[in-house]
């Protein structure tokens, strides 16, 4: 078996370097924070969520993008001032909007097939996440919307995903708490929701006990690859040495990229989140115990056990920046207030992360241009949803790496 250095301790890393481990390779994970899923990995919607696999690349998403380009609380947030990597994404962004029908088929897939081995390896791991499988109902406001997610549905059922369209009524039958006027909604019953660093963390433990070695709190600064051996510098000086490398390192992922040769167009798009603290007994009753999706405003919903309800959402394109700033947490705060006004807002906790998107959102998987480099990344809103799946398809990559090189053949990819 190989040697193999994982880069980035989020949720892909830690679920690939579980999947190689469990194949019994050599597993050394470097994470640069001192607990695994301290950056995307820990505050976001908390939704498992087949029925979010519409990818963005939809001809309206241009238009709401200029629409909404200078309004400080828009669900989709443009910084206009350009640079090669932001004009460069949305270059092929654009392009992919044929791949739209396609893609979004092909991410359901992924998200069905996901499931099976992250329930699993939770269970046979001992992890407790807040689980909820009570589904997420999907929530529409007018006719418009509600007739582009019927359309949605038929792509879902192509992938294999079933949902069904509800009325007003059913919709109070399946989250009373919820207030408000609707037009209609779909629900799908098999999404769930749990808790992403809770189950990252605990992954990251399972990890240790199969024996990989977890360096925490260290940077990366340098990677090489000379085709047979992988190299790794940190930033204190200690240089790690393996027969390959796998990079999941989320929105870092196009810098390690280009130092091995490879182009990931990875874009950081920003997120919130909000996490509601429900400390007294009327909030916990008024919080909804289904997960939500209010397409309008782009706005996810999980219920964390009894005294937490995470709100989270929005996508602001503005590079690096990783302020969270309070026009954007406000819309958050305030949509609480307008659907589920029994809550108690006196209580939140902002939190913003970077989603790794490739601009096609669809995640790269599997070999670089050098037989002894991978990547698992870029899989932007759904890295929960589909990490068990690419993790897993990551590790048939290596597995097949492997068996070449023991065989002593030539185990340069094919690139497309």
């Amino acid at each position: 078996m190989a040697q193999l250095i994982v880069i980035g301790g989020g949720i892909t890393g830690v679920t690939s370097a579980y999947a190689l481990a469990r194949q019994g390779h050599g597993v050394t994970l470097v994470e640069q924070h001192r607990y695994a899923g301290m950056e995307t990995s820990h505050a976001n919607g908390g939704q498992l969520s087949a029925s979010n696999a519409e990818t963005w690349t939809h001809p309206s998403t241009l238009l709401k993008g200029i629409k909404w380009m200078l309004k400080a609380d828009a669900p989709l947030l443009v910084n206009p001032k350009p640079s090669w990597h932001k004009l460069s994404w949305f270059a092929e962004f654009a392009a992919s909007i044929p791949k739209y029908r396609d893609n979004t088929i092909a991410t359901a897939r992924l998200a069905i097939a996901a499931r099976e081995h992250l329930f699993g390896w939770a269970e046979a791991e001992g992890i407790a996440f807040d689980l909820k499988q009570q589904g997420i109902l999907h929530i529409y406001r007018d006719k418009a919307g509600f007739d582009h997610a019927a359309n949605v549905s038929k792509l879902l059922a192509e992938g294999g995903l079933p949902r069904r369209a509800v009325t007003p009524e059913e919709m109070r039958a399946i989250e009373p708490t919820l207030a408000g006027q609707y037009h209609g909604g779909f629900y799908t019953e098999s999404d769930s929701t749990g808790d992403i660093h809770k189950f990252t963390y605990g992954l990251s433990q399972a990890c240790e006990r199969r024996g990989a070695r977890l360096l925490t709190g260290r940077a990366v600064s340098r990677v090489q690859s000379t085709g047979t051996t992988a190299r790794v510098t940190l930033a204190d000086g200690e240089v790690l040495t393996g027969d390959a490398v796998v990079v999941c390192a989320g929105v870092h992922s196009r810098a390690i990229g280009a130092q091995l040769g490879d182009r990931l167009n990875v874009y950081p798009v920003k997120g919130y989140s909000i996490t509601v603290m429900l400390n007294d007994e009327a909030s916990q009753a008024a919080a909804p115990q289904v997960s939500l999706l209010d397409d309008e405003t782009k706005l996810v919903t999980s219920r964390l056990g009894a005294d937490r309800f995470r709100v989270a959402g929005t996508a602001e394109f503005n590079g690096f920046n990783r302020d969270i700033r309070a026009d954007r947490i406000k819309p958050l705060v305030d949509w609480v207030n307008q659907c589920f006004p029994g809550v108690s807002t006196r209580r939140v906790e902002p939190w913003a992360g970077l989603r790794p998107m490739m601009p096609d959102m669809m995640p790269r998987v599997g070999p670089g241009r050098r037989p002894n480099v991978f990547y698992n990344t870029g899989h932007g809103h759904l890295g929960w949803t589909l990490s068990a799946i690419t993790a897993h398809q990551l590790a048939g990559h290596v597995a097949q790496w492997d068996r070449l090189r023991t065989a002593g053949v030539d185990a340069r990819p094919v690139l497309a």
